[in-house]
């Protein structure tokens, strides 16, 4: 190797600082060069995504409903919410679902367990938490608060970020994703 001066100097330990950077991705053939960054989103959103949902069924498990699944959790909560009924398609609506036989698998599981009741007015259904769902949604809050919350930094940062601002950069790539769910379905 030659110095800037042109001389002769023997090969050194590169600086970390000239290295380029090694990202973390599953699918090497989708890191294309310029791009490396997203295919290490979607890895990290992969890894969290099986996380969240593994926490969610434990966590409904260790409140007393081991049958039911992530999103039957996601859906109880969203039922719970504010303690209003809810329609069949405002749950699909707030929970980003386009596949209704999913929802209407997990109430039926829900409803089983007597955890929802559904009412039909007209042509549309509405679901509500009965008793025994409002306390295991409250129960699994508790056990969030001890499993999860506690170890969640005060100052709410990760990293260089804060949730709410990691959360906001959610929002605004799922927009990203819907557009290209839509231009791949008019291909």
């Amino acid at each position: 190797m030659k110095d800037t001066k042109g001389e002769s100097r023997s090969p050194a330990t590169p600086d970390v600082a000239d290295m380029e950077r090694a990202f973390i991705v599953s699918s090497s053939h989708l890191a294309i060069p310029g791009n490396e960054d997203l295919s290490e989103f979607e890895f990290a959103l992969t890894v969290v995504n099986h996380a969240f949902h593994r926490w969610m069924s434990r966590g409904m498990a260790a409140a007393g409903q081991p049958d039911l699944s992530a999103l039957d959790t996601l859906i109880l909560h969203s039922v719970n919410h504010r303690n209003r009924e809810k329609s069949i398609s405002d749950l699909m609506f707030t929970l980003n679902l386009s596949e209704r036989h999913y929802l209407n698998y997990a109430m039926k599981k829900l409803d089983e367990h007597g955890l929802i009741q559904r009412q039909r007015r007209g042509k549309e259904v509405f679901v509500s938490t009965t008793q025994k769902g409002r306390e295991a949604c409250m129960e699994y809050a508790r056990l969030r608060r001890i499993c999860l919350l506690e170890h969640i930094p005060q100052n709410r940062e990760v990293g260089d970020v804060t949730i709410a601002e990691v959360a906001k950069a959610l929002r605004v790539l799922t927009g990203f994703y819907e557009q290209a769910s839509r231009s791949a379905a008019s291909l």
